[in-house]
């Protein structure tokens, strides 16, 4: 698998995600009305309670529980835990907006190569975490022969930089 190359199994794209909820009906109003996704048509012949919804590119297919008192309850905003992240405009606006709507937050900075990455965590109402970043101010830099395994990212980019300085010393005459 290491020596492979591009997708073996030619996939163009995310479709959806997934996701178990205690109250189909308190999800949709959640996804639609905090976070902007649009309800679309579901297949008929589909045998279990749930709805989709769609935006930016991706769709959120919200299963019904069948026993929802089951589902654990997650209180603690963790950064680190299981999330879907979401690029913003403006990431003071967005903090605002769930100030007013009520939604607890964990608002956490990166600085990698001299830029700042602005992230806030939240919960949907079944507690699967949300992201919401200006992720897209890094640069997408591919990694050679596996490094982000075995290096730190700050190494990763160390090295990077120091390769990509090599080669303009290379090419300058």
């Amino acid at each position: 698998m290491k020596d492979n190359k591009g997708s073996p199994l030619k996939l163009s794209s995310v479709n959806h995600i997934s996701l178990v909820c205690r109250s189909v009906e308190e999800s949709i109003d959640f996804y639609q009305n905090v976070l902007g996704f649009v309800p679309v048509r579901r297949p008929g012949s589909l045998k279990c309670d749930g709805a989709w919804l769609f935006g930016y590119g991706i769709g959120i297919h919200l299963l019904q529980a069948e026993e929802p008192e089951k589902l654990p309850k997650k209180t603690e905003i963790n950064p680190k835990d299981n999330h879907l992240s979401f690029q913003c405009e403006s990431m003071d606006i967005v903090e605002k907006e769930l100030e007013n709507l009520g939604i607890a937050l964990v608002r956490q900075k990166v600085v990698e190569g001299g830029i700042d990455v602005e992230q806030l965590f939240f919960h949907d109402p079944d507690g699967f975490m949300i992201e919401v970043c200006n992720c897209d101010d890094i640069p997408m830099v591919p990694l050679a022969d596996g490094l982000a395994r075995t290096c730190s990212c700050r190494l990763n980019i160390e090295q990077q930089q120091q390769q990509q300085q090599q080669q303009q010393q290379i090419k300058a005459p």
